[in-house]
């Protein structure tokens, strides 16, 4: 069923990009920015997020009820959102590759002979950013569902957008605070403003509500996605220190290279003492790291414990997380469906505590 889903949502954004490019005439204004965009959003992905709306919609949705007309369309707007936020990601944090392919910017950089490409490129993908997210609003406003619901919903995800870019401040200003300066608290209300609002939060709640689920459902509905997205962004961290740069897609030096404050990185400096900290710092406050000081942060993490205690923190945010789900009155096989979108989490984590405790045997053998 996910695998039908997910080829219906494709086939969704492929649908409504011509749909776009009748009625907004993008290709005729600009050929070029039109094709950026299509190419951009075609992106192989997960999904994920139209996923957790079209499975939360019909879950809550009555049983003789059909389908709501165009639920797919409408769930591209998570996707259109996803991307509005990774072009600018993207050109905030200088990256140059994101899916396997260059970032929008980058691919924007000499499409036309300029003094400063760079600059051009900025300057490109900051708008074409802001018609993605313009897209997504057309995208949910597709959807046939009763005015109140509409207008509910997407009231919730206009304010997921203002959130996750309060997010996106937040984590601008700890890129250039002081490592002391930034706490554990600090850090989750970032995991919850920038990744667990609009992934899993506001697609599940904006399903829940078109469908017409109870507010106590939609409430407990919002708590299971910000544990869920907590979690998925703790692991998220993880995998970017820890995984190669095939399997993540972009640079593995990148959330190291940006200063990133992650979960990982505020426990390694509240536990660590002495020389081990002065290594530790020398290390994090460097310019420009190199792929030995990668290796390094790793053992380092591995011997502080902030790698089990990362994955302690996934594994009690996992656990609430289901209790939720027990509790909550959608249909059966939605509910096993969720259900195993968290296995394949728990299952992940697992393989990275698994692949810790190789790496910790072969890096930090005990004397």
């Amino acid at each position: 069923m996910i695998d039908q889903i997910r080829r219906n949502i494709d086939a969704s954004l492929a649908s409504f990009l011509n749909t776009v490019k009748k009625e907004y005439k993008l290709h005729l204004v600009s050929p070029l920015l039109f094709e950026s965009i299509k190419e951009f959003t075609l992106r192989p992905g997960k999904r994920i997020r139209p996923l957790l709306l079209v499975l939360t919609y019909k879950g809550y949705a009555p049983r003789d009820k059909k389908i709501a007309r165009k639920l797919y369309n409408a769930s591209t707007c998570m996707e259109f959102l996803h991307n509005f936020m990774l072009i600018h990601d993207d050109i905030i944090d200088r990256s140059n590759l994101r899916r396997g392919k260059a970032t929008m910017h980058k691919a924007l950089e000499h499409t036309v002979k300029t003094p400063d490409p760079a600059k051009l490129g900025i300057d490109l993908g900051i708008i074409a950013g802001d018609i993605v997210y313009a897209l997504a609003i057309d995208a949910f406003l597709s959807i046939d569902e009763p005015l109140d619901r509409k207008e509910r919903a997407l009231k919730y995800f206009i304010q997921t957008a203002a959130f996750t870019a309060m997010g996106e401040f937040i984590d601008t200003v700890h890129g250039v605070s002081a490592l002391n300066d930034v706490n554990e608290k600090d850090v989750f209300l970032n995991y919850t403003l920038k990744t667990a609002r609009y992934t899993f939060d506001c697609p599940m709640v904006t399903g829940a509500i078109l469908a017409g689920a109870e507010k106590k459902e939609v409430r407990k509905i919002s708590q299971f996605g910000i544990l869920v997205g907590q979690a998925f962004q703790i692991q998220d961290d993880i995998i970017g220190i820890f995984e190669t740069e095939e399997k993540i897609g972009k640079s593995i030096l990148s959330d190291l290279a940006e200063g990133k404050k992650t979960l990982l990185v505020c426990h390694a400096n509240r536990v660590l003492q002495g020389k081990a900290k002065t290594a530790f710092l020398k290390i994090f406050n460097r310019p420009r790291k190199t792929l030995q000081d990668l290796e390094a942060i790793k053992k380092i993490f591995i011997k502080a414990g902030s790698l089990d205690y990362a994955l302690d923190a996934v594994a009690v945010r996992l656990k609430q997380s289901q209790h939720i789900l027990n509790s909550l009155k959608i249909h059966p096989p939605y509910k096993n469906l969720l259900g195993g979108l968290l296995l394949k989490l728990f299952t992940q984590s697992q393989t990275i505590r698994n692949s810790g405790d190789t790496y910790r045997n072969r890096t930090c053998p005990q004397n």
